[in-house]
């Protein structure tokens, strides 16, 4: 197991599996200065290197993310009216990742870190977490994709209601709201990760590249540009190796063995 030292993270690396763990247990893993350019430069990183599969974000402690620290909101390099460009950055490099990203959501996940949540393609969440868009109960409005990203998953109105209210809501009422993909319990919870990355890992990473961008691109493209995407992807699909892997395999009836070529 390969791992990297950060202030604010802990990042390892085994066996194509990436897992960025936010250690900031003390403050509830508040996103200061420190872990939003960390953040981004692991983002960046992972982006580029074709050894790395599935990135598991999690939390230390106890806890998922508790937003921004405001503790510093007075510093031009926090989060306030300063910062935007920063914390933008880190929005788009994580929706910008070509590998399935999972997010382990222990705790709370508040404000700056529910939006880091839901900026994955996948949520498993414990009975203990609770979700929130507080950033009104702090007189600010909602960042990091959140406004993008919420109306896409649940609806423009059910958006608002989190949104204006702040309300804190518990995992359960964020899987009924379509927030979260699975809830289980705390005991739990690492083995329904595991399991989900191992799928991902026998998956053939260029097909599951183009499928994330379709998804992520078709919800703002008209049918006619949808349908021609994916003939492109489609086009690059089927001259790679790993597509000739996939009909070799079913002929012998076996399990494929995908590389990413």
């Amino acid at each position: 197991m390969d791992e990297e030292t950060f202030e604010t993270i802990k990042l390892t690396r085994e066996a194509g599996v990436v897992r960025l763990t936010l250690n900031r247990p003390e403050k509830k893993n508040a996103i200061n200065a420190t872990m939003w350019s960390e953040l981004e430069r692991v983002f960046d990183e992972v982006s580029r290197s074709p050894a790395d599969r599935v990135l598991v974000v999690g939390g230390a402690g106890g806890a998922f993310c508790s937003g921004a620290d405001l503790g510093g909101a007075s510093n031009p390099d926090d989060h306030g009216s300063f910062g935007m460009d920063r914390i933008q950055g880190v929005a788009l490099a994580l929706h910008r990742l070509p590998i399935p990203v999972i997010a382990r959501v222990d705790g709370d996940a508040v404000g700056a870190g529910c939006n880091l949540a839901l900026g994955c393609d996948i949520i498993l969440a414990s009975t203990r977490s609770r979700f929130a868009e507080i950033f009104v109960r702090r007189g600010l409005s909602v960042d990091f994709g959140g406004s993008w990203l919420l109306p896409r998953l649940i609806g423009l109105h059910r958006a608002k209601l989190l949104c204006l209210t702040g309300d804190l809501i518990s995992a359960h009422e964020a899987a009924d709201l379509g927030l979260v993909n699975m809830v289980v319990e705390v005991e739990d919870l690492d083995t329904a990760v595991e399991s989900l990355v191992e799928r991902l890992l026998t998956a053939p990473p260029i097909a599951l590249a183009h499928v994330k961008r379709l998804l992520n691109e078709g919800i703002m493209s008209t049918m006619v540009e949808a349908l021609d995407a994916e003939a492109v992807a489609q086009a690059v699909n089927s001259s790679s190796e790993d597509a000739k892997e996939a009909r070799a395999a079913f002929v012998a009836k076996r399990p494929p063995v995908f590389t990413g070529r």
